[in-house]
This record gives C-alpha cells, sequence and structure tokens, in this order.
C-alpha cells in the first residue's frame, strides 16, 4: 500500500466512514481504567419489556452471576448464545433498561450506525480466538 491510499480506499466492503464516525480521542490513562473481561453466557433470553434486547445471564469468572442487556435481538437466538464467550466491559456502572438491571455491556461490531442511516445492519459480538480461555481472564 503506497502511502498517499488508505486502507478503505483498498477494501471494498469497509464501512463509509467519515471523520465524525470517530468518537473523540481519549488518553492512554483513561482508557486503561476499562475492565475489559472474558464471560461465559450460561442464560440468555428475550427481554420481557423492549423489542431490540436480549437478557443475559453471564459467568464472568467472579463466582456471582451478572445480568447484562444487549440490543443485538434480531442478529442472535437466545439458544444460540448459551456456552459462547464474549468480551464485556465489567466495570461499567449498573443501570436499569426497561426494568431490568443491566451490570456490564458485551463489545461487538456493526458495519453501519444505529440510527438506521447506514441501511440493513450487521452485528458481530466480540469473542475470544480460543474456547480454552477461562470466565473472568483479562482482555488486554
Amino acid at each position: 500500500m503506497s502511502e498517499t491510499t488508505s486502507q478503505n480506499e483498498n477494501t471494498t466492503d469497509a464501512p463509509a466512514q467519515t471523520e465524525s464516525f470517530f468518537k473523540p480521542e481519549i488518553s492512554f490513562d483513561e482508557f486503561a481504567k476499562v475492565d475489559l473481561r472474558v464471560a461465559v453466557i450460561t442464560e440468555a433470553e428475550l427481554h420481557p419489556n423492549a423489542d431490540r434486547l436480549l437478557k443475559l445471564q453471564l459467568d464472568d469468572g467472579s463466582g456471582t452471576p451478572r445480568q447484562i442487556c444487549a440490543g443485538i435481538k434480531g442478529h442472535y437466538e437466545p439458544d444460540a448464545l448459551v456456552g459462547k464467550r464474549i468480551i464485556i466491559v465489567a466495570n461499567l456502572a449498573p443501570r436499569k433498561i426497561r426494568g431490568e438491571e443491566s451490570r456490564g455491556m458485551l463489545l461487538a461490531a456493526s458495519d453501519a450506525p444505529k440510527d438506521g442511516s447506514g441501511g440493513d445492519r450487521s452485528v458481530v459480538l466480540l469473542t475470544p480466538m480460543s474456547d480454552e480461555i477461562p470466565a473472568g481472564s483479562i482482555a488486554t
């Protein structure tokens, strides 16, 4: 690749991106505060009060079950998620989402913005490449 050619120009299936697509730069010290961990989905079900959410029970290696709500309904069937390893933000402050507590956030990639302006949207969970890594492992 030449110095004047960007990666996006060489990739035909990359989403169209503009400068506003990227979030503001943060310092390494700010990023270091984020606790990324491996978790195993032990249960998955439809959120009782939301159209786009699944309610997931996780083993995060702490010995205490963790629940998160994730906007992945329509991209994944609940039963297909059980037993899968994912990466979560473990130290995100808990919050109520449509009446259910969510204690963290899973990491996923998407090829279009959430607002629907990019047409059909694919969502892919970020997962470890090995099933050998135990729940609670630090993602670095």
